[in-house]
């Protein structure tokens, strides 16, 4: 069928991707910002993480189906504290690019 050790890898790099991307405009050129780019990358940010967590939940669904339930177990509390952390850092970084920016655009 399909090796659900993907969702996993495909969570990972989504979570980054929403890190890297409010991080790549806090420290990018700041002449060359525009409403539009903010914008799209909030948007990608945030979509990224929400992807993420969604891979978790497929994750689970699968070990459900497999009647994996010793997994499932053991993996639950990790997963529900890597996504807490998750969301809670991407929306810090999110909403400080656009503290930033609106300071940047009032200059």
């Amino acid at each position: 069928m399909f090796d659900a050790g993907w969702l996993n890898i495909g969570s990972l790099v989504l979570g980054l991707v929403a890190w890297i991307i409010p991080i790549v405009s806090i420290l990018g050129d700041k002449k060359q910002k525009n409403k539009k780019w903010i914008a799209l990358a909030i948007i990608i940010s945030f979509s990224a993480c929400a992807i993420a967590i969604c891979f978790q939940f497929f994750y689970n669904l699968y070990l459900v189906n497999i009647e994996d339930w010793s997994a499932l177990g053991d993996t639950m509390r990790g997963v529900a504290v890597a996504s807490t952390v998750l969301v809670i850092i991407t929306i810090l970084l999110n909403a400080l690019t656009l503290f930033l920016y609106r300071n940047r655009s009032a200059l």
